[in-house]
């Protein structure tokens, strides 16, 4: 058992020192708990920190969000609004652009993005769409270029595919190679995460 522990705290070590705090997700009004499963995954793959979920419709996001936990949640941090503008603030304090999947005229592909700095992207259901007023608040709008008869993804394969051009990006520009969490930072969450597993 110690030895199966330590090796997962070398594991944590390891994953701490790819995490990325200048990323997230936003998520607006997806409610299916498999998807946000699937999202949350994806977001600790490519070493997101935390995302946030608006929900401005019912059934309330924080019971979702506990069905939805899987695993991922253990590691990535969930911030939960019922308000646009109360979450959109919260996000624009701390990420400098903020990138909508929304299908508009001045939308640029999302492998034309910049996505090594500081980033919120932003996605709904692709039933819905996202709103008009968080829109509001995007930097820039980006579709995911296809080649088929079909103009949308689901959220889920939408935002994996987002999130691992982020990361591609970041590989190339050694993002990944050098840590971006101050060590202080790095020994807060690994005791968090530690407590977590016992």
């Amino acid at each position: 058992m110690e030895d199966l522990l330590s090796v997962r705290k070398q594991k944590m070590r390891q994953v701490l020192q790819r995490r990325q705090p200048n990323l997230t997700v936003v998520l607006e009004d997806v409610h299916d708990p498999h998807n946000l499963a699937a999202v949350m995954r994806s977001c600790d793959a490519v070493g997101i920190m935390e995302i946030y979920l608006v929900n401005t419709l019912t059934p309330p996001i924080n019971k979702l969000s506990k069905r939805s936990s899987a695993g991922a949640k253990k590691w990535v941090e969930l911030h939960a609004f019922e308000d646009i503008d109360a979450c959109m603030t919260a996000v624009k304090a701390k990420y400098d652009k903020v990138f909508a999947t929304h299908l508009s005229q001045d939308a640029v592909s999302l492998y034309d993005l910049e996505l090594k700095g500081s980033v919120a992207l932003l996605f709904s259901n692709e039933r819905i769409g996202l709103s008009p007023k968080i829109l509001e608040y995007a930097d820039s709008n980006f579709i995911i270029p296809m080649q088929g008869m079909v103009q949308s993804l689901n959220i889920s394969v939408a935002c994996a595919v987002s999130l691992f051009e982020v990361m591609r990006q970041r590989i190339d520009g050694g993002q990944y190679q050098v840590p971006q969490l101050p060590p202080e930072t790095q020994s807060n969450i690994f005791e968090g995460w530690v407590k977590r597993e016992l």
